[in-house]
């Protein structure tokens, strides 16, 4: 596994407000990582994805991403750097099927224009059988293949996050950042779930994974970092840091220590 920096997080901060919903962060995710982020309620994890994203914008501190500064203002502009997201309350398209649902997330490689739409030119309907294959190739990674032609609002749970991933990879991201991929998972989805992890893994995506599954994080991650009232805590590997002292009273509780 290479150990070249994929993301640097350098003093980052945002506040709300009076609220400092992140203080100071700071952390480095290697190429080939899967990097995990717990921590209580309202710690700030998923402020700290959507600085990432583009959503917000920090106040002060900066991200570097594959060896350049991460200046950007809007998602589409991070997609199109690499970095691709799931949300932790499911955003598909919901009257949309689950193969359109992933060509949607293609289209951000795409380099046809309005005039090529417009004419229907050779090179954009080429375009749009690539995409279209391509969308059937990702719904077969994640196991949906069957369900290409389902509209995504009567998929099982489980099956819409598998969407929502397989839409994320349509991007051809180098980092994929979950944010609670497990949330409502049964174990035998879970166990399936943490497969799909692995193999995008092996496949040469680095993963950033927050999730409140921590039986899950420590089986699977390479390396945790703890946040707790916007700062981090902690990090290390997942059975150094389920010893930490601070994690246990802030996060583990008992039942790790």
């Amino acid at each position: 596994m290479s150990r070249l920096a994929l993301l640097e997080a350098r003093d980052v901060a945002k506040r709300f407000g009076g609220l400092q919903a992140l203080a100071d962060i700071s952390l480095t995710i290697s190429h080939g990582e899967i990097y995990g982020l717990i921590g209580p309620n309202g710690a700030g994890k998923t402020t700290f994805f959507n600085c990432l994203t583009g959503l917000y914008q920090v106040d002060e501190g900066r991200f570097l991403f594959d060896g350049a500064p991460l200046n950007v203002k809007a998602p589409y502009e991070v997609a199109a750097r690499g970095i691709a997201r799931t949300f932790q309350n499911i955003r598909l398209f919901a009257n949309m099927t689950a193969l359109e649902n992933v060509m949607v997330g293609r289209h951000v490689r795409t380099r046809a224009g309005v005039f090529g739409a417009v004419l229907r030119t050779p090179g954009t309907l080429a375009e749009e059988r690539a995409i279209h294959d391509r969308a059937r190739e990702l719904l077969r990674y994640v196991g949906l293949e069957r369900r290409s032609d389902t509209l995504a609002r009567n998929l099982p749970y489980g099956d819409q996050r598998r969407l929502e991933i397989a839409r994320a990879l349509a991007t051809e991201p180098k980092l994929l950042a979950l944010d609670e991929p497990a949330a409502g998972m049964n174990a035998t989805e879970t166990a399936s779930l943490k497969a799909l992890m692995e193999r995008i893994r092996a496949d040469g995506v680095t993963i950033l994974l927050i999730e409140h599954d921590v039986k899950l994080v420590m089986n699977l991650c390479d390396r945790v970092a703890v946040l707790d009232y916007g700062r981090k805590i902690a990090e290390g590997p997942p059975a150094e840091v389920q010893k930490n002292a601070a994690v246990i009273e802030a996060y583990l509780g008992g039942s790790l220590a």
